[in-house]
């Protein structure tokens, strides 16, 4: 191979283990503590300044200024906290990026033996414990270790980069033009995705006389420029209020940046006067930058927030008509007809909220997103706020003078809501599992297993549309096709578990999962179906056609 290719390769490979390092420490903390980190800095929102350290300590913690950004702008876009508090974590989550960039910097010789120990202590640690934390812990300590063997492997990769004059030419090229060595930086900074990444090639080169410290002080004013770019791109889904934050950080470090640029001339010819090695300077550089952005900003948050609202204003979304009950009028339970014809209306509004919620898991069944289950959740409160608040209001009515009959439909509209909302628990919880396992292991239906599946879910659809006439009209013979559609649903259901079970294709290799998971499936809609057409029973046996489970032979029921 090629000696400038082989050079190439080892420096892509060493900035790709370096990321992964990065990726395990964090993900690792994350799981092992990332709900007490979050609450870290939601108890620290009391002030600007303890926001701020609260920030740089989840920082060194996570070891990513972008891991924290997206955690704080999470609870922003949930309402938990403002854009002049969040950009405060922010501020301070800069500075703890950079403190972590510089040690992991200077600490080569440290890299030498603690890499291949905490690799080998991380390995013993994630396969001896069976326990969640202990596996994180370990998870922690290989990424740790492959942090560091990635700095020795980039320095080993650089090594001949100090022999190589054009290497030279052209870095210091770059450097004497500070305009161009600023967007040099913050490309990289965007591409790698990682500030620290960065730093560590600037101080590699700057350590084999590649780059002047005039150069290396535009990377670097470009690189902290550049790594408030990935927060902005990763939280473009979410609500404005969390995407305030990342733009409101990306002001202030574009201003300071551009602001220290003018100067770079100035600062670096004082940077030569110091008495340390050009490295050091380097790295202390990027450390005072961040701490001098925190104190200039962090009086200005509020100034910065409302600049960055205007940027990311409030979207003008059109009201959700089954966001939440409107029609519970506390006024009409003096008139306990009034009133239940209210909670009537609104479990008519609950079941949408289930049909948008079932459509919602079949679309993520076809498409295979397992991003579009995320939606479940939301509907699935919504839907629990229906419930809270019919089945309130309804016990609201019984403190009052109720007939018989009144009595009866209360009890019915109760029981109804109930089943609504276990429907919801059995898709939110069982059956998006299921479609989640099928997306991960990307298990494929037959054809024959896909139409089968469809043609149930076109029951539970009329099913949820027939239930909701039923109870709203109180219609027998509508009561008793409701029920009816329930053995319907059953004999279907039998006959593609029959001919699933019957088909050679189970004996090929892997089937089992596949079959598994299919039935599953089944199971669910048949356990959601029967929630749904609950609906027809208190009317059929008020009506005395019920018997046990069964409709009665209305033959026999005239004798």
């Amino acid at each position: 191979m090629n000696p400038g290719t082989l050079v190439i390769v080892n420096l892509l490979g060493g900035i790709a283990l370096l990321l992964w390092g990065v990726r395990m420490v964090r993900t690792g903390v994350m799981r092992a503590w990332g709900d007490r980190l979050k609450l870290f800095i939601e108890h620290r929102l009391g002030n600007r300044m303890s926001a701020f350290f609260a920030g740089a300590t989840a920082t060194a913690i996570l070891g990513s200024g972008t891991a924290t950004t997206l955690i704080v702008a999470g609870i922003a876009a949930s309402g938990a906290i403002g854009t002049s508090l969040g950009l405060a974590v922010l501020l301070g989550a800069d500075v703890g990026s950079a403190i972590v960039s510089a040690l992991f910097a200077s600490g080569s010789s440290f890299a030498l033996w603690a890499s291949p120990v905490l690799i080998f202590l991380g390995y013993v640690t994630f396969s001896v414990s069976r326990e969640y934390k202990p596996h994180s812990i370990g998870r922690m300590m290989i990424g740790i270790g492959l942090m560091l063997m990635a700095l020795k492997l980039i320095s080993v990769a650089t090594a001949p980069l100090r022999e190589t004059s054009l290497f030279h030419d052209v870095l210091a090229a770059i450097g004497q033009e500070p305009l161009l060595a600023f967007f040099t930086g913050a490309v990289m900074a965007w591409g790698f995705h990682s500030t620290l990444a960065v730093i560590l090639l600037i101080a590699l080169f700057v350590a084999n006389g590649s780059l002047e410290l005039v150069g290396a002080f535009g990377f670097i004013l470009g690189l902290n420029f550049g790594g408030g770019l990935p927060a902005i791109t990763s939280t473009l889904a979410l609500p404005p209020a969390g995407r305030r934050l990342p733009v409101a950080n990306l002001l202030c470090r574009g201003v300071a940046s551009l602001i220290g640029l003018s100067f770079v001339q100035r600062i670096s010819g004082l940077a030569l006067l110091a008495p340390m090695d050009p490295v050091a300077v380097a790295l202390a550089f990027h450390a005072a930058f961040n701490v001098a952005v925190g104190l200039l900003f962090l009086p200005l948050t509020g100034w910065v927030g409302k600049l960055s609202a205007k940027l990311v204003p409030d979207e003008k979304l059109e009201a959700d008509q089954i966001a939440t009950p409107r029609y519970l009028d506390l006024k009409s339970l003096e008139s306990p007809s009034v009133a239940l014809s209210n909670a009537l209306l609104e479990t008519v509004r609950m079941s949408e909220v289930l049909n948008r919620m079932f459509d919602t898991a079949l679309s993520a069944l076809r498409s295979k997103s397992t991003e579009t289950l995320k939606l479940l959740k939301a509907l699935d409160e919504r839907l629990n706020t229906f419930q809270t608040a019919i089945q309130s209001y309804l016990v609201e009515l019984t403190q009052t003078q109720l007939s018989a009959v009144e009595a009866r439909r209360s009890l019915e509209i109760t029981l109804y809501v109930s089943n609504l909302e276990h429907a919801g628990d059995i898709i939110h919880l069982n059956l998006s599992d299921r479609i989640k396992a099928r997306a991960k292991e990307s298990i494929e239906f037959s054809i024959e297993e896909q139409s089968a599946l469809d043609n149930l879910c076109l029951i539970i659809h009329d099913n949820i549309r027939l239930a909701t006439g039923v109870l709203s009209s109180g219609d027998v013979d509508g009561a008793k096709r409701l029920i009816a559609q329930k053995d319907a649903f059953r004999k279907l259901e039998n006959a593609v578990l029959d001919e699933h079970f019957r088909s050679d294709k189970q004996a090929k290799r892997g089937a089992l999962r596949r079959s598994a998971l299919y039935v599953d499936m089944i199971r669910d809609l048949h356990r959601i179906n029967s929630h749904i057409v609950s609906a027809g029973y208190p009317i059929v046996e008020a009506a005395g056609l019920l018997r046990g489970s069964r409709l009665r032979n209305e033959a026999k029921t005239s004798q």
